[in-house]
């Protein structure tokens, strides 16, 4: 993919952000303990999580521009769990402010970055640098925000960020498998070098959501050998906590 500059980078996250406080203001109170659209979490949980990601990432930028490294969750998963538990119990408006002023402190902490300061050293994903940390907040605000079901959908991500899932999570794809994706209307690309191939046709931010777990907003079909097939299974979403899931 082409690399996005740091400038526009941090202006992609500030438009990630923009989008997810208008999905979260369109969020009705009854529909916090509902199931968002990612399978096992309501939206209050969902929420929390975004507030927590958004403060732990701009910790480490905070911490990485003093040129120190912390750990990416206090107490870890199990910390990280148990917040997420906790603040899901609060009172609607209160999951929604406080997510929010989350995502106002992760909009500072990128303003704040040092011009220099981008390949600091952090603890995202055990070795991860500054740059990492901001796309991975790219990612957690973005996605999450179209979990809500609201006023983000599939179909509002930017190419740009199509074609850095694509990157990123060719992670997912297990060695035994080849994916050749085949967008709409664009270049195909191929994931992955394994013996067994996958043509796998769709929009190209359909193809994206699939990649992440969600479901695509058109359809996405796979074929091998030229005959029809089921999508091939992906291997979990990469941790931030670790250098590899």
């Amino acid at each position: 993919m082409t690399q996005l500059s740091t400038a526009s980078l941090a202006e992609a996250v500030q438009d990630a952000t923009a989008r997810a406080r208008t999905a979260i203001g369109a969020l009705p109170a009854e529909e916090f303990a509902a199931p968002s659209t990612l399978p096992g979490w309501n939206n209050a949980q969902l929420l929390a999580h975004l507030d927590g990601v958004s403060r732990a990432l701009a910790r480490q930028l905070a911490y990485a521009a003093r040129g120190e490294r912390i750990e990416f969750y206090d107490g870890g998963q199990e910390g990280r769990d148990e917040r997420i538990e906790l603040g899901a119990l609060q009172q609607p408006s209160t999951v929604a402010a406080r997510t929010i002023q989350g995502l106002d402190l992760l909009d500072e902490s990128i303003k704040d970055l040092p011009a220099g300061g981008w390949e600091n050293a952090t603890s995202f994903r055990g070795e991860g640098t500054v740059t990492d940390c901001v796309k991975a907040a790219w990612r957690e605000v973005l996605i999450h925000a179209t979990d809500l079901g609201t006023t983000v959908s599939l179909v509002d991500w930017p190419t740009e960020f199509s074609a850095h899932l694509f990157e990123f999570l060719s992670l997912r794809v297990p060695a035994e498998y080849r994916l050749l994706l085949q967008p709409t209307g664009s270049q195909p690309l191929t994931l992955g070098d394994g013996p067994t191939g996958y043509v796998v046709t769709g929009m190209e931010c359909d193809l994206a959501g699939w990649l992440a777990g969600r479901e695509p907003s058109g359809p996405v079909r796979a074929t091998a050998a030229a005959d029809g097939a089921d999508l091939p299974e992906l291997l979990p979403w990469p941790s931030g906590l670790a250098a590899s899931k």
